[in-house]
């Protein structure tokens, strides 16, 4: 009997290869992209698998298990050196404290509402609000909601700065009889940081804050409540105190043009102050109040004048200390007076009427700033 010829494929074929196990390319695949712990599950079960059913594989399973412990040690020595430093800054999740008020939040705040922060702390960095009828016990009261007036990408002082500017304007204009305010109000702000500003948060909300008092009523005196005429002494006289306050920060010695500037805008806000009150010297009740504090006025400007023109610092220190000794504190309280106004001089007026150690030319409100950067919630 013949042996039969030995067994050829058909032509086409070759040899048969076993299958390339899925488990050994998906261990390279996912420990390199993106979880390195379920690439080490993968490369063992390849290994197992190419040993049981003979597939192809064996040093894809290998390269992927090794890269997969590998990555797996970067991410747990990575969570073990930054893991402390994120958890620490994003801090424990904070759950409103209960107090007065509806909870709100700082965008539906609007001019005339009044609100509460837990423990009446106004300068906490992003306090929870909650908003309450303004008849009733309350932290502080909103006089402005708007964006900041700012261009380009400021730092975080100049947003400061900027902001206290700004809400000093809208508190004179929300409570326009500045010295009705109760001596425990200040003024706050809530605005962004240089980094928040980049983030595109340009909001910034101003208040009179009473924490420190079981204040209840509103503070609001503008030209809505107000007549027309102590609408227009109340515009000049803060006007005025709004110039006065805004005096150049820099030393006298070394920044003479920037004081002589000052001077000029002090002369000025003076001229408007001085029209009105020309304006009803010759008017029944108010007239010999304005005719007094007139001639003061029209004295000063004279020394403001002088100042402005100075070449020297010691020369501008002299028109300076002139100007503040031309006018006096009982005139401008018998002429609020005779237009119905608070008499009660503010602390701040007391305590810093006018100086020329340089700094702020009034040494007033300035003094009594408080400020909070971020957001509320």
């Amino acid at each position: 009997m013949s042996t039969p010829p030995p067994y050829r494929p058909p032509m086409g074929q070759g040899p048969f290869r076993p299958a390339l196990n899925g488990f050994a390319l998906a261990s390279l695949l996912v420990g390199l992209l993106c979880l390195p712990p379920l690439g080490i599950v993968f490369g063992v079960v390849a290994l197992v698998q190419i040993a049981r059913k003979g597939e192809r594989g064996r040093a894809l399973a290998v390269v992927g298990l090794v890269v997969s412990v590998a990555m797996t040690a970067v991410l747990v020595l990575g969570a073990g050196r930054y893991g402390g430093t994120v958890l620490g800054r994003l801090g424990p999740a904070r759950e409103p404290v209960r107090v007065e008020g509806e909870l709100t939040g700082i965008d539906e705040l609007r001019a005339g509402d009044c609100f509460n922060v837990p423990g009446g702390d106004l300068l906490e960095e992003d306090p929870f609000i909650y908003r309450i009828d303004c008849g009733r016990v309350h932290d502080a009261e909103v006089t402005s909601t708007s964006p900041l007036a700012l261009t380009g990408s400021p730092g975080t002082t100049k947003l400061k700065e900027a902001a206290a500017q700004a809400c000093w304007k809208a508190q004179d204009a929300y409570a326009m009889d500045t010295w009705a305010l109760p001596p425990y109000a200040e003024m706050f702000y809530f605005a962004p940081t240089g980094e928040t500003w980049r983030d595109g948060d340009h909001g910034l909300l101003c208040v009179i804050g009473t924490p420190d008092r079981e204040h209840r009523g509103s503070l609001r005196k503008d030209s809505g409540t107000l007549t027309a005429d102590q609408v227009a002494l109340l515009g000049v006289l803060n006007g005025t105190d709004q110039v006065l306050g805004d005096g150049p920060r820099r030393e006298l010695g070394v920044a003479l043009a920037e004081y002589r500037s000052w001077a000029r805008e002090v002369d000025g806000a003076l001229g408007a102050e001085a029209g009105l009150l020309r304006g009803v010297v010759s008017r029944p009740g108010v007239g010999p109040a304005a005719q007094a504090l007139l001639k003061e006025v029209e004295a000063a400007r004279e020394q403001w004048q002088r100042a402005a023109r100075a070449g020297k610092p010691e020369e501008f220190r002299r028109a300076w200390d002139a100007a503040l000794g031309a006018t006096t504190i009982d005139t401008e309280k018998s002429l609020r007076g005779a237009y119905g106004l608070s008499t009660r001089v503010p602390d701040w007026l007391e305590e810093f009427p006018g100086d020329s150690d340089g700094g702020s030319g009034s040494g007033s409100r300035s003094e009594s700033v408080g400020y909070t950067v971020g957001n509320a919630r």
